[in-house]
This record gives structure tokens, C-alpha cells and sequence, in this order.
């Protein structure tokens, strides 16, 4: 029998291997469809790369709608051997994120995301981890100024040397990516490291370039390869490697700040977010079980840094380029601040209420600008059932923000940018269907800290500025997609107001 084996493995001519292999795969792929009872439907898909080509990477939630339109609004797809389901419209939306969450509550690992967090951190963390370091950052966020006036006057002496930092250009073409950045992300900054940087500041300004390059490059199409085929890829150069090598640079800073921090730390007087964890970690010292300990208060930082950053960040960067498109709006939102605040007096979040037209602009442009698509991803935590299907655990939950925040049974006008979705009768309206925080026990941990940000910064750049395009250029609406959706980048001129 071994020499019959043998000779027949000698006969075999490689096509002949691959192809029965390919072969295998196909009919395992199709008998594992076939067990999927009542699974929801979706376009037709390959063999281990699922619907991999079916997607325009460069406009994703866009090319995603067609598929929508055909299959329903719980509709699958699949990436690898990752199964995700798309769920459109707001009443299963608000069944995924609220009435049916504890099972839909945990994110999904993918290998890209195992691979630089693990289960740490903030935002991809899950179980009794998550709990944990949600409640500890919450409280410690409160307690550094979280709804008080003290973090307010710091967005307010921000917004100055921002507003200082635009009128340096004298009304000349300039590209406000990195000085909204550096304003933006130096709220978080004082929050976390007790400090702010010069907007000069070289270290800084690499650290934002950094975190603006892996924000593109982790949604392209050699990092989506990494997750199906990680064991493969993990040995081919390409921009995944680039991904890996920025985030294990901006770990390095923090791990950095955190030796300083040890240097001179005196758990009596308590600075900052690093101070408060370090005394954390003291506190659970010689307990195993803990989700204290110094990886994760690197990758909590790191969370607090790039979401305290680059989803306000981008907002604003919209905001500025919908003002200069829009100069009848603008004429209006300035009217709004004259009329209210003045030229001089800086703006306060006790201001919001006196300005409906401005805080309906602000609301617009995030419904507009959809930052954030596809939400963050959800995973099943038990099998389940949606909108009639079913779920099995592990499948990857994608809830379609674009279609809700574009949706024509909600919105007059959903393609066009129009504050008037946001005011009924001159004063602002509330909309159910407005979801960019996302909702429920996952919502946004810095909602209130964005909400004020995007307010008090905006006003004071409107409040000194008009917002202009540069001549003989034109501005247009084009987008760049990575884990947020950003314009591509413009140059605006920013002509400072009399």
C-alpha cells in the first residue's frame, strides 16, 4: 500500500494538486452556504476572497448602496472568512444599537486590529476589559473637566492661538489640515499628557502626520488582504507595513510621556489621564486578572489621541470647506455671531442655545461630511435573529450611517446641504435620524467633548474669518476614505473679518 501511495503522488502533476484544491474549497465554501438556514441575503461571492472585488475601495459606503437598493436592508457580505451584515434604515439600526444590544455589544477582531491592540484599549476592546477601562476613563475624564467650564476656556485659549496661527497666512491660500489637528488634538493633549504643542512643534507635527497616514492606509486594499490572509501577508512589503510601523512610532511617544510621567510622579497630586491610570495600576498590583497595566494605559492613550483628534479634526475640515462652497450660508452663520456674541467676546456653549442657525450649519455638516459611514463595527455575541433573518455568533454587524443620514423619507433634501433639515419654526430641531456619536452603551466616549469642541471652535474661526477659495482654483467635495471619510486636500483663504 505505501508503494502504491507513493507512486500515485508521483504521478500527480501539480496543476492536477492545485486545481483539486481549488476544487475542495469551492465545494466547501458552497455546502457551508448551504447550511446557513435563513441567513441573509447578498451579491454572489468567491471562494475565500467572499465579495472582496465587489467593492469600490476608493468610495466604499457609496458603491455599498447599489447592493442595498437589490437586497434589503439586512443584506450580507463577506471578506475572507469574516461574514458581515449590513443593517439599513433606522428602526433596525436602533434594534441593533438599543432594544437587542446585549447582543450585538462586542467588536470584532480582525487580524490587523489582534495584531497592534490585542484586547486593549478603549475602542476595540470587549468583556469585562471594556467595561473597565470605559468606566475608569469616563470618570477620569469628568473629573479632568468634562463638562466644565475649566476644559471649556481651554478650547476657548485654543481656538486663539488657532485663530492667531489662520491670520499669520494674511488672507493667503493655505492648506488648515495641520493647524486644525494641532488645535484640536491639544484638548485631548492637555487632558491626557498635561500639556499642549507649539503648533512649531516638530516631534508634534510628525506625530499628527503619522496618525493622519495610517488613519488612509488602514482602509486600502493591501490591509483588507492582511485580514484574510494575515500569515501571508504579514511577510510582504506593502502599505500594511507601513501601517504597523506608524502605530508601533506613536505607541512609542506614549510609552514615552509615560516615563516621564514616572519620573516625577506623586500620587497625591494627580495631573492628567497617565497620572490617574499609573495610580490604577498601584492600586491592582499583584492582582493577574486585572486589565490594569501599562499596555493598556498605552493603548487607552492611544484611543483618547486618535479619536480625540482626527473625528473632530475632519469635521471641521468639512465645516471650513462647506462655508467657503456655501457663501449665502456663511453670510448668515456671521450675521448669527454679530448679532449674538459680537467680534470681541469669545464663545461659550452657553451661546448654543441663542444661535440655532449656527448649531443647525454645524449638525449639517456632520450629516454631510458622514465621517464615519459604516459606524464602528459591531460583532454577534450568541446567535440571534434581525429583521426576520438569522444571525449566527461572530458575524461582523455594519450599521449603514449613510443611508440613514441620506435617507429621503427623513431628510427634505438629503443630498444637498441645507441647515434647514435641523430648524423648524427659527429654532434648532432635534433629529432621531441623526446618529454620528452612534448610540447605546457603545455610543462615542467623547461625544460632549466633540459636540463642544466642534461649537466653540467653529464659532471662533466664523467669528474671525470669511472663508473664501483662492482664485483660479476651485473647490470640490471629493473625499478621501481610510477609518474616517476626510476631503481630499484643498487650499482655502481665510480673510480676517472688520
Amino acid at each position: 500500500m505505501g508503494s502504491l501511495a507513493a507512486a500515485v503522488w508521483t504521478d500527480l502533476h501539480p496543476c492536477t494538486l492545485l486545481l483539486g484544491a481549488v476544487l475542495f474549497l469551492v465545494l466547501a465554501h458552497f455546502f457551508k452556504t448551504r447550511r446557513q438556514n435563513n441567513y441573509p441575503p447578498g451579491p454572489p461571492r468567491l471562494p475565500i476572497l467572499g465579495n472582496f472585488f465587489q467593492l469600490n475601495f476608493e468610495q466604499p459606503q457609496l458603491s455599498l448602496q447599489q447592493y442595498v437598493k437589490k437586497y434589503g436592508n439586512v443584506m450580507r457580505l463577506e471578506f475572507g472568512y469574516t461574514s458581515s451584515v449590513i443593517v439599513t434604515g433606522l428602526p433596525l439600526i436602533k434594534e441593533v444599537l438599543g432594544h437587542k444590544e446585549q447582543n450585538f455589544v462586542n467588536r470584532p477582531i480582525l487580524p490587523i486590529r489582534e495584531r497592534i491592540f490585542k484586547n486593549c484599549g478603549l475602542i476595540m476592546s470587549n468583556g469585562q476589559a471594556w467595561k473597565e477601562q470605559r468606566r475608569f476613563a469616563l470618570t477620569t475624564l469628568r473629573n479632568f473637566g468634562l463638562g466644565k467650564k475649566s476644559l471649556e476656556e481651554r478650547m476657548q485659549e485654543e481656538a486663539y492661538h488657532l485663530t492667531q496661527a489662520m491670520e499669520e497666512e494674511n488672507g493667503q491660500p493655505f492648506n488648515p489640515h495641520l493647524k486644525i489637528n494641532n488645535a484640536v488634538s491639544n484638548i485631548i493633549c492637555s487632558i491626557t499628557f498635561g500639556e499642549r504643542f507649539e503648533y512649531q512643534d516638530y516631534q508634534f507635527q510628525e506625530m499628527l502626520k503619522m496618525l493622519d497616514e495610517l488613519t488612509h492606509l488602514e482602509a486600502s486594499m493591501w490591509c483588507h488582504f492582511y485580514n484574510i490572509f494575515p500569515r501571508i501577508m504579514k511577510f510582504l512589503p506593502g502599505p500594511h507595513q507601513t501601517v504597523f510601523s506608524n502605530w508601533e512610532k506613536l505607541k512609542l511617544f506614549i510609552a514615552c510621556a509615560i516615563e516621564n510621567h514616572k519620573r516625577d510622579f506623586d500620587p497625591a497630586q494627580t495631573r492628567d489621564f497617565i497620572d490617574a491610570y499609573l495610580k490604577e495600576i498601584e492600586k491592582h498590583k499583584g492582582n493577574t486578572t486585572t486589565s490594569f497595566h501599562e499596555e493598556n494605559l498605552i493603548i487607552c492613550t492611544l484611543d483618547l489621541f486618535f479619536a480625540g483628534t482626527e473625528t473632530t479634526s475632519t469635521t471641521l475640515r468639512w465645516g471650513l470647506l462647506y462655508m467657503a462652497l456655501y457663501p449665502e450660508i456663511q453670510e448668515k452663520v456671521h450675521a448669527e455671531i454679530d448679532r449674538v456674541i459680537g467680534q470681541s467676546q469669545q464663545p461659550s456653549t452657553d451661546d448654543r442655545e441663542s444661535m440655532p442657525y449656527t448649531n443647525a450649519v454645524i449638525h449639517e455638516v456632520q450629516r454631510m461630511g458622514d465621517i464615519i459611514p459604516m459606524n464602528v463595527p459591531r460583532e454577534v455575541t450568541a446567535d440571534t435573529t434581525l429583521g426576520g433573518y438569522h444571525l449566527r455568533k461572530g458575524t461582523a454587524i455594519l450599521t449603514n450611517l449613510t443611508a440613514l443620514h441620506k435617507d429621503p423619507t427623513e431628510w427634505a433634501t438629503p443630498d444637498t446641504f441645507n441647515p434647514e433639515h435641523f430648524l423648524e419654526n427659527g429654532q434648532f430641531k432635534k433629529r432621531e435620524a441623526f446618529l454620528p456619536f452612534s448610540v447605546g452603551k457603545r455610543v462615542c466616549l467623547g461625544e460632549q467633548l466633540a459636540r463642544t469642541e466642534l461649537f466653540i471652535f467653529f464659532v471662533s474661526l466664523l467669528q474671525k474669518f470669511t472663508f473664501k477659495p483662492p482664485n483660479n482654483e476651485k473647490l470640490s467635495l471629493k473625499f478621501r476614505v481610510g477609518l474616517t471619510v476626510s476631503p481630499t486636500s484643498y487650499r482655502i483663504c481665510a480673510i480676517p473679518r472688520t
